[in-house]
């Protein structure tokens, strides 16, 4: 009867879990007001806030300390590098009418999107 020496056995499996061991899949987090640079193009001062809500949809954040104003945050994080990237703009009102619109410096990219795996 042969014996097979377990030494192999061991360095193989030893080497199978160090090869597979970096193949963990990270899902992007994707979260709050998803804005297209299309989107905020439509948006204009003198709207009302019927107009607001569906061109952008329901603001993130509806703060009752400050009515006059709609924050709409997004929040990217890539699962495979960590990077996280936010986006904040903010619509102010005035007499029931957008007065103000800040949203970020420079041009307004479109998010990333998530990519889904249907398995």
């Amino acid at each position: 009867m042969s014996r097979v020496p377990a030494l192999p056995i061991l360095a193989a499996a030893l080497a199978l879990a160090l090869a597979t061991g970096g193949c963990v899949y990270r899902v992007n987090i994707p979260q709050g007001n998803y804005l297209e640079a299309k989107m905020l193009d439509q948006l204009q001062v003198g709207m009302t806030r019927s107009q607001v809500r569906y061109v952008l949809g329901t603001p993130m954040i509806a703060d009752p300390f400050h009515p006059d104003q709609w924050d709409y945050l997004y929040y990217f994080k890539e699962g495979r590098t960590g990077k996280v990237e936010t986006r904040l703009v903010v619509v102010y009102f005035a007499e029931e009418k957008v007065a103000r619109i800040d949203r970020p410096p420079g041009e307004f990219k479109t998010p990333p999107v998530h990519n889904t795996v249907i398995l």
